[in-house]
């Protein structure tokens, strides 16, 4: 029984470090926190990425139900992205992930 839920332990981490452990993910939902954001406020508030990996990681949280996206048909067209209730559970999990970055690691 106890080599069962190893197994299954590890398929359920991998399964979230496939949503979560890329470089901007997090940065992304992030961000998010403050709410509803536009493609180019994204941009402008994560350093150093550039558009093609936002467009990549946006359609990969969007697929996983972690951020919602919105179009609006206005030329040019208005995109707004937003955290869905699966993506605001997240929300503690970072934080503490910040706080521990900030009491241990060193820059």
């Amino acid at each position: 029984m106890k080599k069962n839920v190893k197994i299954e332990f590890k398929c359920v981490l991998k399964d979230v470090l496939e949503i979560l452990g890329g470089k901007w993910a997090i940065p992304i939902i992030y961000v998010l926190f403050d709410g509803t954001k536009r493609f180019k406020e994204l941009e402008r508030n994560i350093p150093n990425i550039n558009t093609r990996m936002l467009v990549k990681e946006l359609k990969k949280l969007e697929a996983a139900n972690i951020i919602s996206r919105k179009a609006y048909p206005t030329v040019p067209p208005t995109v707004e992205y937003s955290l869905t209730v699966k993506g605001k559970k997240l929300q503690p999990i970072i934080l503490s992930l910040y706080k521990w970055g900030e009491e241990n690691v060193d820059l």
